[in-house]
């Protein structure tokens, strides 16, 4: 018999196509999709849950369904899309507390994969060259996706710890980008000017989104526990995407940025958290060498090629011509008041 698989946040893009993927799989049975919503799309085969993973009653879910590997993609980058900074911790905090729980409970699970982030490194001028999987951020953060990301894996090494018999594989992703998904950092690069942090030239490193796909996929089939961080090959300059996007940039001054990002968070237009704004201006380079020769996954896109591809399939309507307007009416304005009382 084959792995019956719980994947959870298939409402979002990522969720879905892996939940899809999965299906075609022939180590795999049977695939059960959970998410609060149901989802816009397609999923084939995959036999949907209207459930929300903050409720208890998702270890009936489990348990019922005899699930013998969970898959959680739904710790959600962008408060934009939960509704809202509190929705957003308690969807990625709460929502995980609760999922672990109940796998705990459930005697036929045997494999949790995970999907992390390498925001829980921070960004800060105090960084290695490349972090691996053994080290501590050098400035913690203090709020936003990359708190909540640290606060997830530190429940998933309990569980670990309490249920030693379930196979716990913990996938830390960098920015993940692509011509079809829709991310924080994929909004940033299709803004018709693009702020950018005077004096700085952050390090950018990127996840194709069928890499990010592929290694969730794999991991899921093979049975390989530990924490991996997942990136393309190499890194990019932050002036040398911007170049290849096509954007003019606005260099910003330091003092200015955390209004800027203020700016465009009102106007929903693009996630500008503290969290972002230090990963563009100072960058994050990862170490990927675990991820090659024990996970044994080879992306298939290096970080400039994955940006490449992104700029190459980007959609012109990704973002709401009317908002990108007012948006850049308002920082036009917003500059030009700043010049005057500078």
């Amino acid at each position: 018999m084959g792995r019956v698989v719980l994947v959870t946040g298939v409402s979002q893009g990522f969720g879905g196509r892996l939940a899809r993927a999965l299906c075609a799989d022939s180590g795999v049975e049977h695939v059960i999709g959970v998410d609060v919503v149901p989802p816009r799309g397609d999923l084939g085969a995959v036999h949907f849950v209207r459930a929300d993973i903050r409720n208890p009653v998702i270890a009936k879910v489990i348990i019922g369904e005899d699930v013998d590997t969970v898959v959680h993609t739904s710790v959600i980058a962008s408060p934009g899309r939960a509704g809202g900074r509190t929705t957003m911790k308690e969807l990625n905090v709460i929502g995980t507390m609760q999922l672990l729980a109940a796998c705990q409970k459930a005697p036929r699970l045997r494999k949790l994969v995970v999907k992390s982030s390498t925001a829980v490194y921070g960004a800060s001028p105090r960084d290695p060259a490349m972090f691996t999987e053994d080290m501590a951020p050098k400035r913690m953060p203090r709020s936003g996706f990359a708190k909540d990301a640290i606060e997830v894996e530190g429940y998933v090494r309990g569980l670990s710890r309490r249920r030693p018999d379930i196979t716990v594989t913990l996938l830390r992703h960098a920015n993940v980008i692509g011509p079809a998904l829709d991310t924080a950092m994929g909004r940033y690069f299709t803004l018709p000017a693009v702020p950018t942090v005077m004096g700085y030239d952050a390090r950018l490193q990127f996840c194709h989104e069928r890499d990010a796909l592929e290694s969730m996929r794999q991991t899921v089939v093979d049975d390989v526990p530990g924490t991996f961080n997942i990136a393309g090959d190499g890194l990019l300059m932050l002036s040398q995407a911007v170049r290849r996007s096509g954007r003019p940039t606005v260099p910003i001054p330091e003092f200015a940025v955390s209004a800027v990002g203020g700016f465009f968070r009102s106007s929903r237009v693009a996630d500008f958290s503290p969290e972002q704004v230090a990963y563009l201006t100072y960058g994050r380079g990862v170490d990927t060498t675990r991820m090659r020769d024990i996970l044994g996954f080879e992306p298939a896109f290096t970080t400039e090629e994955a940006f490449a591809d992104f700029v190459r399939g980007h959609t012109p309507g990704l973002l709401d011509p009317e908002r990108i307007g007012a948006a850049e009416r308002g920082l036009s304005g917003w500059l030009r008041g700043e010049a005057r009382h500078g």
